[in-house]
């Protein structure tokens, strides 16, 4: 596991014709997240741009509240996968034990589960920024966007987040949606950029994890290439984020607040 892609063989069919073809697979690992010594989570992303999606992660997941309660310690690679080891502050992580004793689950008892679904679906805040973005940026930004996905290109199949602020874009990419805004979340505060600076922009579904992580985060405008779930809009609704959605060529739907998107070129 030395990089984001790895070699592999295939055997290519074409027009009745069968050869043997050389290509690139983006890499799929199990990565570790640890605090103070306790494991929390494992995900399954590509193992680049590791400081970012353990700042990230911890940031949109509302596991700390700004990149200075956040360490990473250490970087452990296994052959199995990486193990992220953190340390943040003994008041975030009594916080964090108490959340996942609320979401173990319960069994023999069907109305116990009612407390796991109530930690799943954590209270989202409200974001109050004043982001103004005229819909030809937005059509700009989502055809930079698509020109600054390397893996993507090398591989297929790899998701991409970006961030359009005043300074450019800025883009991540991994093989999970939420893994490439966690990464994005993590390079923004890495890299000091105000997340009521811009909008974010996806080549997904906006799902409502896409949404709670970028409300957590402080970002509130996010535009989607694909479909948004009815738990994505009453999310947006709740927070106050501007939900955008089918954004392709010259068109796009706004499904929550779309006030911040005015009218342009």
């Amino acid at each position: 596991m030395n990089g984001p892609l790895q070699p592999v063989q295939a055997l290519r069919i074409r027009a009745g014709d069968r050869a043997a073809h050389d290509d690139r697979v983006i890499v799929e690992a199990p990565i570790a997240l640890l605090y103070n010594g306790e494991s929390f989570a494992v995900m399954m992303a590509t193992p680049e741009s590791l400081e970012d999606f353990a700042l990230g992660f911890a940031l949109g997941e509302g596991i700390v509240g700004d990149a200075s309660e956040f360490r990473l310690v250490d970087v452990v690679r296994h052959d199995e996968g990486i193990a992220l080891h953190a340390a943040i502050p003994q008041v975030r992580f009594d916080a964090l034990a108490e959340r996942r004793r609320g979401m173990e689950g319960r069994s023999g008892c069907g109305l116990c589960g009612v407390e796991s679904l109530q930690a799943a679906l954590r209270p989202v805040p409200r974001v109050t920024s004043s982001t103004r973005v005229d819909v030809g940026a937005i059509r700009a930004k989502l055809d930079a966007l698509a020109a600054q996905q390397p893996l993507n290109a090398l591989s297929g199949g790899v998701h991409a987040a970006g961030f359009a602020h005043d300074g450019g874009l800025l883009v991540r990419e991994d093989v999970g949606r939420h893994n490439a805004l966690d990464k994005l979340i993590g390079a923004m505060a890495r890299n000091a950029i105000a997340p009521d600076s811009g909008f974010v922009v996806i080549t997904s579904r906006a799902s409502y994890e896409i949404v709670h992580k970028a409300a957590t985060a402080g970002i509130g405008l996010v535009v989607a290439i694909s479909a948004p779930t009815d738990l994505a809009i009453r999310t947006a609704d709740t927070a106050g984020v501007t939900l955008a959605a089918f954004a392709r060529g010259d068109s796009l739907n706004v499904y929550a607040h779309p006030e911040r998107i005015v009218a342009g070129s």
